[in-house]
Parts: C-alpha cells; structure tokens; sequence
C-alpha cells in the first residue's frame, strides 16, 4: 500500500483493510467456500460445545442453592462466595503451565485430553461430603477447565482469516450465553427430579454434565480439526493452496520454539497493560453476577425456582450482547468502539442496580449489565487480529485470560452478604471496572491509529513474511486492524 492508497482506510481515518477484507469475503472461490464450510463443520460444534459445558459444569455451583447444596452441606454466604472464587484461583494457576504447553503439544488433543479429566471432577464432585472436599474440587475444576478458553481462541486464530475472527470469536462466546440459558433450564428440570435413588438433585447435576463433559473430550481428541491442512479435512491440491494463502492472511506462524524475546517486547507495551486491565475491569462483574445470579434474583423478593427460571433471560441477554457486538462491528467497522458503546450499555444497568433500592425493575438492571460479555468477546477479537508473534499471541492469550480469571475471582468476594439486595459494594465496584475498561479501549485504539498511519506513511504493504515469525512491533509491514 503508498501513500497514495490513504483515502482506503479505516474509519473517518485510516480504513486501510476494509474494502479489501470485504471484497476477500464476497469474492470468495467456490473451493475457498467449500474448504470453509468444511473446516467449520470440524472446529464450531467443538468450540461451542466445549465451551457450552465449561459453562454448566462452572456455574453448577450458582443453582446449588435451589437444588439442595447449601442445606445439604451446611454452606455459610462466605464459604459459598469463596467456592465461587477457589475456581478462578485453579484458573489462575494453570495459565503459566498452559502458555508453554500449548506451544509444543497438538491443540485438540489437549484440549480432549483436559475435556475428560474435568468431566472426571465433576463426577468426583458429586460425592463430596463437606466444604472442604467441595472447595478441593472447585479448585481443580478451575485447574483443569483453565486451558478451554486460550486453547479455543489460538486454533481458531490459526484456522481462520482474520476478516472471519470477529464473527467466530463471537461465537464462542455466545455459547457461554448459550450455556447460562439452556443449562438453567436443565437445572430446572433436575430441580423436579425428586431425588431418584435417594440422591440429592445438586449432585444430579454435577452426575450429567460430567458424564457429558467425558463423552464431548473423547469427541473433541479424535475428530475436532487445529490446523489448517489437518488430514480430516480431506483437501484437493487447490483446497491446500487455499489453506496456505488463509495462514498468510491470519499472520500465524506455528512453531514449537519458545521466544522469550517476543514475551519480553509484549509486557514493554502499553497495550499490554490496557487491554490486561480492561479484561480484568470487565470480569469482575461476570464473576460476581454469575456466582449470585440465582441468589441474587432470590434477594429481589422471588422464589427459589423462580430464580433459576429468571437465569434463562440472564444467558439470553449475554448472548444478546455478544450478538450484538458481532453485528455492530460488522457493521460500523469499529471493534474497539463497538466495545465502548456495549460498555456503556452495561454501565447503565448498573447504575440502575445502584439507584433503584428494590422491586422487580431491578431485573431490567441485571440484564443490561450482561452487555459487558459483548465488549469482552471483541477485547479478544482485537488481541487475535493484531497480535503477531506465535508465542506473543499464547502470552497474550494467556494473560488475558489470567486478568479474567482475576477478575472473576474477585467479583463474587466483592458481593458483601449483608448488602443484600443491592450489594452496593459489588455492583459499585463493577461499574467503576466498566468505566476503566471504555478508557483503556480507547486508548489502545488511538496508539494503533497512530502506527498505522506512521507504518502507512513509511510504505507499508502488508506483505508478511510467515517464515520469519516476526511480532506485530518488529513486522513494519503489518497494519493493525481496528474493524
């Protein structure tokens, strides 16, 4: 691209990538169509499925109450928010682990693998018989499912254009919504079992999903597709050309060698510690509401399986959000902006969380508030399109999702139980995280205008070398995408 070329830049600026991408998309060979619906076929249903379950099998915790946990086990409020909270610790402590793991193992299979040892936990899960084996549990939950999100988010900024990422991004994490709506309404339906066998209904629940976790990892090891000319997709010669010229797209360069260089010149960057901050800020209200969600619409004055009923619109309106941000971004070619916007949508729940002291209209709060789920999926969107540097991207990955574990782990301990029900400590605290998170993105967009516009100036010509495996910061050819 010269200098010449600038009136094709993204947003009111530089739109550099835009008319480009959209003629990639829509022009389209019948081969690139076939390969794409193929690889989907192999990589979504196990995206989203796997996520779905890490989902249930997490959130078995959040309508235990309603199904007998709390009684049965003789829970205290401050025993059941640490229980909520040891998860993410377990999270957390595997992120170091899973950094250098991924890089030297096949993704599926690890991911299969780690599928089937946490369906294994949750069925060890069922036989507790107090706090203590039940927050050991919790923790190795956390373990074990730590990796599912990292794993998900590098194979498909492996398999797919960069121009796809926003769209499957999302789509990952609407299964998380997914997972809130459909598996409350199966917690519904255990809630009516009636104790069969003599076995309380919240260790039904942990029964199922475990036996379904164990059977979607030995699903996931042998038949979900990681790289782009895997055996499974059964290419023709011109379906492998294709699959060459979508690596050279998506500026992914796999490789077992672990750069320290390249984690060096990321924890040097500014962006670094805006978008850790900004997935930090946005996770605490995740952690919190999910860990409450059921005890909380409990404390607006409903029942006990009304709660659990009321967590159905909870997942839709994540999914919603998450829709949402896909569709708008799409649109307005601004993921970053879109971000914002959707951050903002969530800061007005919360102020009305805040300013409304009870009654059923705080619902409308709640759910409003899940529109920060929307700006999380394209926090990822942007680290997958504009992070270069196969071990870069892993520590980015990987750091972000440690600031999300954070951030859940922080979230349910801010919900103070004698606050009930507005837990003004909580829901004030995750407002101020949105706040923070709409600053940082900004931020980070204004410097990636700026390099652009610099890189532009200088010649660039988006011509990347995949041999090389340089970093977004070394490739002075690669132009950030903010759409």
């Amino acid at each position: 691209m010269t200098t010449n070329d600038k009136d094709v830049t993204y947003d009111e600026d530089i739109k550099h990538t835009s008319s480009e991408d959209e003629k990639v998309t829509n022009e389209r060979s019948p081969e690139e169509k076939a390969y794409l619906k193929r690889l989907n076929w192999f990589v979504l249903p196990f995206a989203g499925m796997t996520i779905f379950l890490n989902f249930c099998d997490k959130s078995a915790l959040s309508v235990g109450p309603v199904l007998g946990l709390n009684r049965e086990l003789g829970l205290t409020g401050s025993q059941f928010s640490w229980l909520g909270s040891l998860f993410y610790l377990g999270h957390l402590v595997y992120q170091l682990p899973n950094q250098i793991i991924l890089q030297r193992v096949p993704h599926a299979r690890y991911l299969g693998t780690l599928l089937v040892i946490w369906g294994l936990v949750m069925l060890l899960t069922a036989l507790v018989k107090n706090f203590s084996q039940l927050a050991a549990m919790r923790f190795l939950l956390g373990l074990f499912e730590a990796a599912a999100m990292p794993t998900l988010y590098l194979i498909t900024s492996i398999l797919y254009r960069r121009s796809e990422q926003t769209l499957v991004f999302g789509f990952i994490t609407l299964s998380n919504g997914i997972g809130a709506a459909v598996g409350s309404a199966i917690a519904y339906g255990i809630a009516h079992m009636g104790h069969p066998l003599g076995i309380t209904n919240w260790r039904w629940n942990h029964y199922i999903f475990g036996a379904l976790t164990i059977v979607l990892g030995f699903l996931v090891f042998f038949f979900m597709v990681d790289t782009p000319k895997n055996k499974k997709l059964k290419l023709t010669p011109e379906q492998e050309r294709i699959a060459e010229d979508r690596m050279h797209d998506n500026a992914v360069t796999q490789t077992k060698k672990f750069k320290w260089a390249q984690i060096v010149e990321a924890v040097t960057e500014i962006r670094y510690y805006l978008l850790v901050v900004a997935a930090f800020a946005i996770s605490m209200q995740n952690g919190g509401m999910l860990v409450y969600s059921t005890t909380f619409t409990m404390a607006l004055g409903f029942s006990p399986l009304d709660s659990m009923l009321l967590q159905i619109p909870s997942g839709f309106a994540s999914s919603f959000g998450v829709l949402a941000a896909m569709l708008i971004a799409k649109k307005t070619r601004s993921l970053l902006h879109t971000g914002t916007g959707l951050l903002c949508v969530g800061i007005i729940g919360l102020v009305l969380l805040c300013a409304i002291p009870e009654g059923e209209v705080k619902l409308l709060g709640f759910y409003l508030s899940w529109a920060g789920t929307g700006a999380y999926s394209l926090l990822l969107t942007y680290v997958g399109n504009n992070v270069k540097g196969y071990t870069k991207k892993i520590f980015y990955n990987g750091c972000i999702v440690a600031a999300y574990t954070l951030g859940n782990f922080a979230g349910p301990l801010m919900m103070v139980e004698h606050e009930a029900p507005r837990y003004l400590s909580g829901v004030g605290g995750y407002l101020a995280g949105f706040g923070v998170a709409a600053i940082s993105y900004q931020i980070v967009r204004f410097q990636a205008l700026v390099t652009n516009k610099k890189r532009i100036a200088d010649g660039a010509t988006e011509d990347v070398d995949l041999t090389l495996d340089l970093t977004d910061k070394e490739d002075k050819n690669f132009l950030y995408r903010l759409i």
